[in-house]
């Protein structure tokens, strides 16, 4: 993560509950995995032993939900391929995902699983909470694109909900 980032993430934009904690958790795993090429298995197993609910480093951690976590993740990575081509076309055809940010891109794939897999959670719920942790990270740009590509993920992937 850049300084602003780190700087912005410190301001304290965090969610307040144990799903947001999780959907937090997921985004900076899978931006942990692809700036280091952590393994998955690795990369899950530290965040639930050292950083949900745990302190590292001086820095106490609030309680996630680490089931909710755990399959967040891993439906990134199951359904990478789908989640990819959809986020893909959500995108101007001059800027590509591998162009976007990796911590944008790290909330749009763990946007994209929860939209696919948790059906029990609505879509504009799932919406707002990526705009909110695209919020600790950033000021207004990535936050309006992140904004825009899951309002269109969900259209296409919860048309039903949209629909009326």
């Amino acid at each position: 993560m850049t300084q602003e980032q780190n700087n912005k993430n410190k301001a304290g934009v965090r969610p307040a509950n144990k799903r947001g904690l999780s959907r937090l958790a997921a985004v900076q795993a899978l931006y942990q995995m692809e700036l280091a090429g952590t393994e998955l298995s690795d990369i899950v197993g530290e965040f639930k032993l050292y950083r949900l609910g745990q302190e590292l480093d001086g820095e106490t951690y609030r309680e996630a939900d680490p089931a909710w976590f755990q399959d967040l993740v891993h439906a990134v990575f199951e359904e990478q391929k789908i989640i990819d081509a959809k986020i893909h076309s959500g995108l101007s055809e001059d800027w590509p995902l591998r162009r976007v940010d990796s911590t944008v891109r790290a909330i749009l794939r763990v946007g994209a699983a929860e939209l696919l897999r948790k059906k029990d959670v609505p879509a504009k719920v799932i919406i707002n909470e990526y705009i909110e942790i695209s919020k600790a990270f950033y000021e207004k740009d990535e936050t309006r694109l992140v904004n825009g590509i899951m309002n269109r993920l969900a259209r296409d992937i919860r048309a039903s909900e949209f629909d009326g």
